[in-house]
């Protein structure tokens, strides 16, 4: 389906309700491909491809409103019955007088940059080459040591696009690609039977990185043999950036409208407030060139700002989108995050773990919990006791408790190490005085 197809259905869609008795109507017309190959034991594990299409139109009828979706949109009696019928159904729920589309000065307006968000090749990319690409990781590390015991390897990608319109006035179109490459190694020294794993990503298939994810996976594997607990105590905490967004997570999450409005969020009421040491400024930037949280609107339509996060500790602003941003009396924002950009500093992993007299290197987290609420969590770690700057033995079955308010605070510096494959750009970061549970 072309892009004009889906304006065409999309605009018949919003006008069909708008007849019907909806007072406002948002339809997003969109379609998803994407392939996945597992490899295991040099066989194929797992082969899927899905290609999906559907519409998805939110009503707002008589101070109601629900969102519904369908995949059968070639046929138009069949849509029309099917908008009809679900107005008839939002009639019968609740009414919630802060349901409305954003205001029309929110909206974006068109015209933006090329933020070069998706691989204009991606529909002719070998089918083969994803297989071979995936069995090439495998083929890294089979055999090359004797304590392995098994090798994973993945392929994926991914391409979506959709269009959304809305009745009083927002137009707007996007599209994204990925690939990624993925493997995961066990070992065993006899007795424990570590894993180790590593992956790369990329917008374009020309940019994903193909070699040595095999080998890398491995020798995280093999450098977890041995792990131990080790004695309980306060010591620094240092969290390599691919872990960063373990703790970062429930901070961003407190500053949601939906978790402030709900009481859910520990940060209520702290817009200006100092939230986390100097050291920690977050941009939300929506902007970056192939960035993979990049987009010229949110998913409301409304225009994206860059804009400060959190500067030099203080916190400047929340994600609040229209339904909240009524309900709290507040301004709208947006409801979710795009490229999220750690400002980083100047000392690598190496640099880092350099000024640590001991403390311990986080490489993983294991389950555990936070309150939104409160900010008190508890969560398991594996990684590596540090002792004057060097990897002395790995570590796991541990546990870290502490309170995120504190956590920030204690923020005492920050990597160069930023990592570009995810839409959260974020570096290495050591916090003093965590409290390590262990012997």
């Amino acid at each position: 389906m072309t892009k004009d197809e889906k304006y065409s259905i999309a605009k018949w869609a919003m006008e069909h309700a708008i007849q019907n008795g909806a007072q406002q109507a948002r339809v997003i017309i969109y379609n998803n491909n994407s392939s996945q190959i597992e490899v295991r034991n040099e066989k194929i594990d797992k082969l899927q491809e899905s290609n999906q299409s559907g519409m998805r139109i939110n009503l707002y009828v008589d101070n109601k409103y629900s969102s519904i979706s369908t995949n059968r949109i070639s046929n138009k009696e069949e849509l029309a019955k099917f908008i009809e019928e679900a107005i008839a159904g939002t009639r019968y729920l609740a009414e919630d007088e802060f349901r409305t589309l954003p205001d029309p000065d929110r909206y974006y307006k068109g015209n933006g940059p090329d933020l070069k968000t998706v691989d204009s090749k991606f529909k002719t990319v070998d089918p083969q080459q994803k297989v071979k690409d995936a069995f090439m990781l495998e083929k890294e590390v089979l055999g090359s040591d004797d304590r392995i015991i098994s090798v994973s390897t993945s392929y994926s990608d991914g391409m979506s696009g959709s269009v959304m319109v809305a009745s009083n006035g927002f137009e707007g179109d996007s599209e994204n690609s990925y690939y990624s490459l993925s493997a995961s190694v066990s070992v065993t020294d006899g007795t424990a039977r570590p894993r180790g794993g590593w992956y790369e990503s990329s917008i374009f298939s020309d940019k994903l990185i193909r070699k040595d994810i095999g080998k890398k996976a491995l020798k995280r594997a093999l450098e977890r043999l041995g792990q131990a607990k080790i004695g309980s105590g306060k010591m620094p905490m240092i969290v390599e950036n691919k872990m960063v967004g373990q703790p970062l997570r429930p901070l961003i999450s407190a500053l949601n409208g939906g978790s402030i409005q709900q009481k859910q969020s520990f940060l209520i009421g702290m817009k200006g407030e100092k939230i986390g040491s100097d050291l920690m400024t977050i941009v939300d930037d929506p902007f970056i060139v192939s960035g993979r949280g990049s987009r010229l609107f949110d998913s409301e339509g409304m225009a994206t700002e860059k804009r400060s996060v959190v500067e030099n500790g203080v916190l400047k602003t929340y994600y609040i989108d229209t339904y909240y941003a009524k309900k709290l009396e507040m301004e709208a924002t947006s409801g979710s995050t795009t490229n999220l950009v750690f400002k980083p500093g100047e000392k690598d992993l190496e640099g880092l773990l350099a000024d640590i007299d001991r403390g311990i290197l986080v490489t993983g987290f294991n389950g555990g919990n936070s309150n939104g609420a409160t900010g008190d969590f508890s969560f398991g770690i594996e990684g590596f006791l540090v002792e004057k700057g060097k990897l002395i033995q790995p570590v796991a079955e541990m546990n870290i408790t502490g309170n995120f308010k504190q956590l920030w605070k204690d923020l005492v510096a920050v990597g160069s190490d930023v990592d570009n494959t995810r839409s959260w750009q974020l570096p290495s970061l050591v916090f003093d005085n965590v409290d390590f549970s262990g012997i």
